[in-house]
């Protein structure tokens, strides 16, 4: 019996054998494995037999095998039972394993009933795995991405949460330091309480600024004139008080006026001044350079330090990359979450410019971001 035809005819004993899987998994045993989530296991055969009869080119084959096949609905069998079992607290790697049982039990119960083997066979056995892979492919797609926005939306809502009481609490210690009188140490401590609040605050908008950008709203930016070397100088000037024993150099050429967000800008001179402060060697200076040219503005970031990796290098602008717990030359265990660089690149990109970054031994690290005027 053709493969298909079996799939159809054996439909029940082949939930059955899977389902005894099913309910080895836990939570599939507190869950009893629904009724709703069988009738999604009958629709899963039911593609993988239209599948197997369907005509299908070489070209076609090659789109399926690299998981690129167009669905014919806008949630397939897959996707849906994928998201029910994300909901009923599965795990991916369980969820994986159901399909994995499917394709054995559908293997076993079809090989049993089989005399000898034809090419026919052989080639309904590779158009099986094909449509059970493209299933899998789908199911671990729609899981993938339904976890990602549910951690981003509780991000966003932790993040909003924080902001009121951590602004209160600044607040409030601002007061006490403006009404005084204090005494030496009291001054010390409520000045810290600010200090730490105040960074506090830094991370929960960078956490805001994570989730907007992944999220798909992207970055806001506000574009107004401003002087691209004046905002450099002031934060450059901050960074010298905040890192009195780092050397800056700053060096600007060219006209250096245009339309940006002002705020942004700062946030990209914040955040890669603070990373070349991190990991350069603290005997050695941070170079700082503004070039204008007829179209566009580009600013540099130069330090000498330990490179990056050659195998990190590419995914450096993505979040939780770079000083996740990594070493610097200047601290011994940094506890930066690395969503600087992220957010450096996305707003980079809201302005309609480009970030790079090069990393040697020889010529120490650069990042460079170009934005048109």
């Amino acid at each position: 019996m053709r493969l298909a035809r079996f799939i159809r005819e054996n439909e029940q004993p082949i939930i059955e054998d899977w389902e005894l899987f099913a309910r080895t998994l836990v939570p599939a045993s507190e869950n009893k494995s629904p009724r709703n989530l069988r009738n999604h296991i009958k629709d899963i055969l039911a593609f993988i037999s239209d599948d197997i009869e369907s005509s299908q080119t070489g070209p076609e084959q090659i789109k399926k095998s690299e998981g690129k096949k167009l669905k014919s609905y806008e949630h397939s069998a897959a996707e849906v039972h994928a998201s029910l079992r994300q909901a009923g607290g599965f795990s991916m790697d369980q969820m994986v394993s159901e399909f994995r049982a499917l394709r054995a039990s559908v293997i076993r119960l079809w090989e049993a009933q089989l005399t000898r083997a034809t090419k026919a066979d052989i080639s309904d056995l590779i158009r099986f795995n094909e449509s059970l892979d493209q299933e899998i492919t789908e199911a671990i797609s729609y899981y993938t991405k339904t976890i990602d926005h549910s951690r981003d939306l509780f991000l966003a809502i932790l993040s909003r949460d924080l902001h009121d009481p951590i602004g209160a609490m600044k607040m409030s210690a601002q007061l006490t330091l403006n009404i005084g009188p204090l005494n030496e140490r009291q001054t010390m401590l409520v000045s810290q309480i600010i200090a730490s609040a105040g960074r506090a605050t830094e991370i929960i908008n960078h956490l805001l600024d994570l989730t907007r950008a992944r999220l798909g709203s992207g970055l806001q930016v506000i574009k107004m004139p401003m002087d691209m070397a004046f905002v450099s100088r002031q934060l450059v000037d901050e960074m010298r008080a905040m890192h009195p024993s780092s050397t800056f150099k700053l060096e600007i050429s060219g006209e250096t006026e245009g339309k940006w967000d002002k705020a942004r800008i700062g946030q990209v001179f914040s955040n890669l001044l603070g990373n070349a402060v991190q990991y350069g060697f603290k005997d050695l200076p941070v170079d700082v350079t503004i070039k204008g040219d007829p179209e566009a503005v580009s600013v540099s970031v130069h330090n000498d330090g330990v490179p990056i990796a050659p195998n990190t290098i590419g995914s450096i602008f993505d979040s939780l990359t770079r000083g996740a717990g990594g070493k610097s030359p200047n601290d011994q265990e940094s506890t930066n979450l690395g969503f600087g660089l992220y957010i450096t690149k996305q707003i980079v990109l809201a302005h309609g410019g480009r970030i790079g970054v090069t990393s040697s031994e020889k010529d120490g690290t650069s990042f460079t971001a170009t934005f048109p005027r």
